[in-house]
């Protein structure tokens, strides 16, 4: 439980609340040489708190409600776009040129799950829109993997140089990163205390974020993940994209649930962005550091035009430090920091066993807005709440201590997955791992296909 007791520690909660907290200890989930288990189940259960405790103060509770973090479920839903089915098919994962590459000096990792990704990638290489894998290796085998890092980055594709822990702590921007607290929290404003509607403490189930509207301008996968759980908790969720950047068909259907989607183009309709974020509560963005501050959406720029905003940011390496501007996603950053290394063999990079950046880290930033919720209600102020793969990647490396090896067993996660009928389909699903007594145990909608709601709150 160390490990809960510190991130609700960054989170801002009151200590003794943690004792609310019990945990199901399964022995063989996310296994791994670092302790992703005890990093998921700290996510996990900090997020669920702080539920519970938005749920206590809306409903007038005298007692937080019991949370419980069941390591099956966690396990389950860590590897939700992984198990997500749609009428029996299974998920696409990564694309023929999103993998490991050996270099001239070495390995990098690529990613290309995206058609435009994958383009600028063989763009950086010199090499034709329809080249195959075989050339791709042929081209990156000629290459230092910096120099191959630096070239695809250069043009805004997505490839890493493999280092080793030593390697990433002596660069620049690991130096920034381990400055910074897990979960970045400021106060931006004077705004008056938020009134929250009670929520009847008799009502089955508690809703803690009910009532709240979420504009949800992220992408795979921390950002839809917290979005996903805001929505299990009640909030009005609409996801906006841009028109010609559609989701990829199976990570939408897993981070669609509880939520709408609809696209908007947000130069052009600069008028409906100001519409909607005038009766929002919450903006989750998960684009790179600055990419949409031209479109008025700088935390501080939002909290001048709409006072009273909690803003959550979320991206891969930080909104500071060179690497700033950098795209990136779990996979990458697990290259960089030196996990690959660590998970590895002698004669390959490894990876942990499952995204558990993008998770750990998604459900850490809705338990961080839900915290500013919760504070909000006391003391106003907008808020930001900003965080980064790579600086969950370092808790995870230097600051969460292994558990005991151990516990109750692990019957697989079919214990844990769901049928739901969508408009996509019939669905097989991880259900929430977000629980506490008297809380939701599945969302009040399906996922939707994507782009399919009109751009405005219901």
């Amino acid at each position: 439980m160390t490990a809960i007791k510190d991130a609700w520690e960054v989170l801002g909660g009151r200590p003794g609340l943690v004792s609310r907290v019990s945990a199901v200890v399964r022995r063989d989930v996310l296994d791994a040489r670092l302790p992703v288990r005890e990093l998921a189940r700290a996510c996990v259960g900090a997020c669920a708190l702080a539920a519970a405790e938005l749920g206590a103060r809306r409903a007038g509770l005298a007692q937080v409600p019991a949370v419980t973090v069941d390591d099956g479920a966690v396990a389950t839903a860590f590897h939700s776009e992984r198990l997500i089915q749609v009428d029996g098919r299974a998920p696409v994962a990564f694309a023929p040129l999103s993998r490991f590459w050996r270099t001239a000096d070495g390995w990098v990792r690529t990613h290309a799950n995206y058609p435009h990704h994958r383009a600028r990638l063989l763009a950086a290489l010199g090499l034709p829109a329809d080249a195959s894998a075989e050339q791709v290796a042929g081209r990156l085998a000629e290459r230092s993997a910096l120099e191959t890092e630096e070239a695809v980055q250069d043009a805004g594709g997505l490839a890493v140089a493999l280092r080793t822990p030593r390697e990433w702590r002596a660069h620049p921007q690991a130096a920034e990163v381990a400055a910074r607290p897990l979960v970045e929290r400021a106060v931006l404003d004077a705004a008056p205390a938020r009134v929250l509607p009670p929520v009847d403490r008799a009502a089955a189930p508690l809703l803690p974020a009910a009532g709240l509207r979420v504009l949800d301008l992220t992408r795979v996968l921390a950002g839809p993940v917290a979005t996903r759980t805001l929505a299990l908790l009640g909030a009005d969720v609409l996801r906006l994209d841009a028109p010609w950047l559609p989701e990829l068909p199976d990570l939408h259907a897993d981070t669609g649930f509880g939520k709408r989607s609809a696209t908007l183009d947000l130069a052009a309709g600069r008028d409906t962005l100001e519409e909607l974020l005038s009766t929002a509560d919450v903006v989750v963005t998960g684009y790179r550091p600055g990419a949409l501050d031209r479109f008025g959406l700088a935390p501080r720029a939002l909290a001048e035009r709409h006072p009273g905003l909690v803003v959550a940011q979320v991206s891969a390496w930080g909104g500071y430090g060179p690497w700033a501007g950098r795209r990136g996603f779990d996979s990458l950053v697990q290259v960089t920091t030196g996990i690959a290394v660590t998970e590895g063999a002698a004669d390959r990079p490894g990876a942990l066993p499952a995204q558990a950046l993008d998770h750990g880290t998604g459900y850490l930033l809705a338990a961080a807005v839900l915290r500013a919720l919760t504070e909000q209600s006391y003391d106003g102020g907008s808020r930001l709440v900003r965080l980064a793969l790579t600086r969950t990647a370092h808790w995870l490396t230097t600051g969460i201590r292994p558990a005991p090896a151990g516990g109750a067993p692990y019957p697989g996660p079919d214990a844990w997955l769901a049928g739901t009928d969508s408009p996509l389909g019939r669905l097989r699903h991880a259900r929430p791992s977000v629980s506490f007594t008297g809380g939701p145990t599945t969302w009040t909608r399906p996922p939707v296909p994507w782009g399919s709601d009109p751009a405005g709150w219901r």
